[in-house]
């Protein structure tokens, strides 16, 4: 009997976390819109401001797969709009031609600073407590 309600209390408790993501997310969703991105998109550049912090640095996208909750194929895909759209360019790896490159535009990195206070307010009052 004690093994169903530790299991029942794990189970309410990973699915409260769900909520909190699935809120949360389209929270973001809605304060970027008007800015031209969702949360997935700032994620991508979030994470390419902290992993290349100075303009020209770049990451490979490989190294983006695993941090950020899309598939490969999802985040190439959203790393083409975010192309397309000016915010990043993409570029071979020399040293080994199966990479790719990615790194955030000067208007990537404006937007991302612009855009990164109303992200880190939805954090703040959505995880708060």
């Amino acid at each position: 009997m004690a093994v169903e309600t530790a299991e029942a209390r794990l189970e309410e408790r990973w699915r409260d976390i769900l909520s909190v993501h699935a809120r949360t997310m389209c929270e973001i969703d809605r304060v970027l819109h008007p800015h031209g991105l969702g949360a997935s998109d700032f994620e991508v550049l979030d994470i390419l401001a902290t992993e290349s912090p100075r303009e020209g640095d770049h990451c490979r996208v490989q190294n983006l797969v695993g941090r950020v909750h899309l598939s490969q194929s999802a985040l190439s895909r959203l790393i083409g709009r975010l192309e397309k759209d000016g915010l990043v360019e993409r570029s071979v790896c020399v040293e080994d031609r199966r990479g790719v490159w990615v790194a955030l535009t000067p208007k990537g990195r404006d937007l991302h600073t612009e855009v990164l206070p109303l992200q880190r307010q939805v954090l703040a009052r959505m995880l708060a407590g």
